[in-house]
């Protein structure tokens, strides 16, 4: 029976959802008590799950509970086990913190962490526990939470408006839509009520003021249908996950993205919650824009550090932020909705007696439903709260001063030409007409705006106007006019030199935004043919450190790793700079510091550097002014930054290991082109020497016993030149691959006994004990191969240890195991541990030993075990000695045949 393929399953959804799957399988479990207000029982029902898993079995750690002097919540304590709460001192107190670092290394099962939205002390990690919470998750630990309704980002101006209350502690909608569970502790307003005045929610005078005020009926009906909604969309996500994984019906989502608008007035973040609870509810992307004008730019520093704070914000729920820089608000807005395929618009309403609405007869809304008729647009309501910074290092007391004190020049210069203008024209009063005398204050005024931009015009056009009918218009040197179509002239004048200020000024912002653009995109481009040259990681992290400061003053450092993956500390680190946060954001792969949401009291901002295959660093950056890391597209600048220096350290990286690889294969060719000939040019007089030693042993009549000890000498070092050579050209034989394998069933007592015969020279006559089991099966090697091993293996015994030598052998499933043992000193001290060392060329177990050889014998064993894809180790023996160990893979051997 085939599948319609209107029913059969998307591969890249299944592809996506595996994907998630593997990675949250490395992940803790979230779940969180949802409930539409204090009292519910969402401590009470998370404590009894939490019995009921402990008698399950369950490793269940009390992190952090809130009580609040319930008894029947106190009770459910007992038997579980509780962390001891750190003490932090604070303003002269002493106050009780979740210790996030003990919850980290006990690493229970289950990690019950109440009061999700708490706001932790000034010095703690996380500014937030829902932030801990996240540590805790990504080290593998479930985690058990509990919320209000009112905590919610995205719902807090809603409660706030139906309540009159407005609560500080708030959580991203992100953290709640992340959760792999979400228990709704639900129960009516009757009920809620009658606990309050039981007592069993707060303390007798807090309930008595709770019930006059939050738990009013009206009240706890809205919020309770606001949690039943909330958690509806969460379990929709559940059933539309479900439904395509067990392929019941196909599912196409069609709605469109959102674009919430920020504008720069008070309440702004209204529009940006709206658009977040929007986005969640259709289950669609969204993004938050701001657009700057010349006007906009002209804001307090305190104004733009509040519409900061709102791009904060909606980055912080999830939305793609963007700064756009226009003179035409409502224009770009309609731009970046094309650009961005979103079809619903999100705009604040305007403000009911705004003199812009006046002027231009038509309202932002009216003007976006004119330019893009096909777009929603959703206006919401105001809000009585406004999102302020944290009054942190991110705004500098100086920033406005110094901006007055740099415009007083530019003043200056409008009254200095305003004067000289005037001082011009006094001789030319009776050589010109008064109306070719407006026109050189006129040109004045023009110049003042394409020099000095909008302020100074407007100051030029008042003060032209009023010199000019002071000292040219009659009576002169008073500012009584007698011609009425003078005030014309004046109006005229005046408009002028506003009109052309105010024009000027749009064309040197777009020049200044122009100019920045390119900057940017320019230090972006000297950067990566910088570091396209680059061939030391120091110069990457000097050219690195030179384009941030470029780009952004104050102090940067560029910290890459080491051969052990580790972060290596500036040898002198500047005032301010931590290496544990930065070893902190290195471990994590997050930004963290300045304008982060971890560790954000520190003055340096720390952006991990993430190349393709891992992360090679950290760049640290304490910018000249710390509140451009608000700034979206500074933001994306550092990244960019930070991702270009990764991807140069680790080409550097990998240049270096291709640059070692080319020098070992250089280094081996050469190396076994000389072995080769050596052993080449040396085995033909070597075997003439022997036979003529040999000869001198059996000459007639007999030598003389010195002259017959000499020949015998002889013989011997001609037989140990003979094996060294051996050696030689086996080794490169071996290297080159020019010996292939001859592998038939053999008898390991053969090939053991054979081995003890031929290694008879180096042993000396000292006897080899040997230990086969009658029952070993036929193994299939290379018998002269392994052969050559068992001899090697006895001759390093003779030359490094002790008799007895011993040969075990036995057989394991699937495999044979073949041991060399003496009884001497064992392996070096110096090489415990490094063992594998052993088997590496010209390696001895002692460097200036007098017993002969280069250290080749163990390298050849090594080469030909793995050429049979066995595998050889050394160590000491128990009982004292060194112990060689072959184990060799072994089939079944063929069935004998029939008589």
């Amino acid at each position: 029976m085939n599948t319609p393929a209107s029913q059969r399953p998307d591969p890249d959804e299944l592809l996506q959802r595996l994907q998630q799957q593997e990675k949250q399988g490395a992940r803790g479990r979230l779940r969180i008590y949802f409930g539409a207000s204090a009292g519910v029982g969402k401590t009470f029902a998370m404590l009894s799950a939490a019995q009921r898993a402990m008698k399950d079995g369950r490793d269940v750690l009390v992190g952090v509970i809130e009580t609040h002097g319930r008894s029947e919540t106190a009770e459910l304590l007992v038997g579980l086990k509780q962390l001891p709460l750190r003490e932090v001192a604070y303003r002269g107190k002493t106050l009780r913190e979740f210790d996030l670092d003990a919850a980290l290394a006990r690493k229970p099962d289950i990690a019950l962490v109440d009061e999700l939205a708490h706001s932790n002390v000034d010095g703690s990690r996380h500014p937030k526990r829902w932030q801990d919470v996240q540590e805790l998750l990504d080290a593998g630990i479930d985690v058990w939470s509990a919320i209000n309704v009112q905590h919610l980002e995205s719902l807090n101006g809603t409660v706030g408006a139906i309540t009159g209350i407005r609560v500080n502690e708030t959580v991203p909608d992100t953290v709640l839509d992340a959760a792999d569970e979400i228990i709704l502790v639900d129960v009516t307003p009757d009920e809620l009520t009658a606990r309050l005045k039981a007592g069993k929610v707060y303390l007798p005078q807090q309930a008595e003021r709770a019930a006059q005020n939050f738990f009013r009926k009206g009240n706890l009906i809205a919020l309770r249908e606001i949690a039943l909604r909330r958690t509806a969309e969460h379990v929709e996500d559940d059933v539309r996950s479900y439904r395509v994984e067990k392929s019941i019906a196909p599912v196409w989502n069609t709605e469109g993205a959102l674009l919430a608008c920020i504008g720069p007035r008070e309440g702004a973040e209204q529009a940006v919650r709206t658009a977040a609870r929007l986005a969640g509810q259709l289950n669609v992307r969204w993004h938050a824009v701001y657009v700057e004008t010349p006007r906009l730019q002209r804001l307090k520093e305190s104004e733009r550090d509040r519409i900061l704070a709102v791009i904060k914000l909606a980055d912080e729920l999830g939305a793609a932020t963007a700064v756009l820089a226009a003179s035409d608000v409502a224009a770009e807005l309609v731009a970046q909705a094309q650009l961005l395929n979103c079809a619903t618009l999100v705009v604040g309403r305007p403000a009911p007696a705004d003199w812009r609405t006046l002027w231009s007869g038509r309202s932002m809304t009216r003007r976006l439903a004119l330019l893009a008729p096909t777009l929603d647009i959703v206006e919401v309501g105001h809000a009585q709260s406004t999102r302020r910074l944290a009054p942190a290092a991110l705004r500098s007391d100086d920033d406005a001063a110094a901006a007055w004190h740099g415009s007083l020049p530019r003043y200056a210069w409008a009254l200095a030409s305003s004067v000289a203008i005037t001082v011009l024209a006094t001789p030319l009063l009776n050589v010109f007409d008064l109306a070719n005398i407006v026109m050189l204050f006129l040109l004045g005024t023009v110049l003042v705006a394409l020099k000095f931009g909008r302020g100074p015009a407007a100051l030029a056009a008042f003060l032209n106007v009023a010199a000019f009918d002071f000292f040219f218009v009659a009576p002169r040197l008073s500012l009584a006019v007698s011609d009425v179509q003078y005030l014309v002239t004046f109006a005229v004048m005046l408009v002028v030199g506003l009109l052309t200020g105010q024009l000027t000024a749009g064309l040197r912002f777009q020049a200044r935004i122009s100019s920045s653009r390119e900057r940017r995109a320019q230090s972006l481009f000297e950067l990566t043919r910088d570091l396209s040259a680059a061939l030391m990681p120091s110069q990457v992290a000097e050219l690195g450190e030179a384009a941030v400061q470029r780009d952004f003053g104050g102090q940067a450092l560029v910290l890459a790793i080491d051969a052990r993956d580790q972060l290596v500390p500036p040898g002198h680190a500047p005032p301010g700079f931590d290496a544990s946060v930065a070893d902190w954001a290195f471990r994590h792969s997050q930004a963290a510091g300045l304008a982060t949401s971890t560790l954000s009291a520190q003055p340096w901002h720390y952006v991990p550097l993430k190349a393709t295959m891992r992360v090679r660093g950290v760049l640290a950056l304490q910018p000249a002014k710390p509140r451009w890391l608000l700034i979206p597209e500074q933001l994306q600048q550092i990244d960019t930054l930070a991702r270009q220096i990764a991807i140069a350290m680790e080409r550097v990286h990998y240049v270096e290991i291709a640059q070692q690889a080319v020098v070992e294969m250089e280094s081996e060719r050469l190396r076994n082109t000389l072995l080769a000939a050596i052993s080449h040019d040396l085995r033909t007089p070597l075997t003439a020497l022997i036979g003529l030693a040999e000869s001198l042993q059996r000459s007639q009549p007999p030598l003389a016993p010195q002259q017959a000890g000499m020949a015998q000498a002889m013989t011997q070092q001609a037989r140990q030149l003979n094996a060294l050579v051996s050696n030689l050209l086996d080794m490169a034989r071996l290297q080159n691959g020019a010996v292939s394998l001859h592998r038939e069933w053999q008898s390991v007592e053969e090939v053991v006994g054979s081995s003890i015969r031929a290694a008879q020279p180096a042993l000396d006559g000292r006897a080899v004990r040997a230990d086969i089991p009658p029952d070993l099966p036929l193994v299939e090697f290379d018998a002269v191969l392994m052969e050559r091993v068992l001899v090697n293996l006895l001759e390093n015994a003779a030359k490094y240890g002790a008799p007895p030598f011993e040969i075990h052998a036995r057989a394991t499933q699937g495999s044979l195991v073949l041991s060399v043992r003496d009884h001497g000193p064992g392996l070096p001290r110096a090489l415990r541990g490094r063992e594998a060392e052993l088997f590496e060329k010209f390696t001895r177990g002692q460097s200036e030993s007098a017993t002969p050889g280069v250290g080749l014998g163990l390298a050849i064993c090594k080469a030909i075990v793995d050429a049979h894809r066995g595998k050889i180790v050394a160590g000491n023996a128990p009982g004292g000695g060194a112990e060689f160990t072959v184990t060799l893979p072994r089939g079944l051997p063929p069935e004998p045949a029939p008589e």
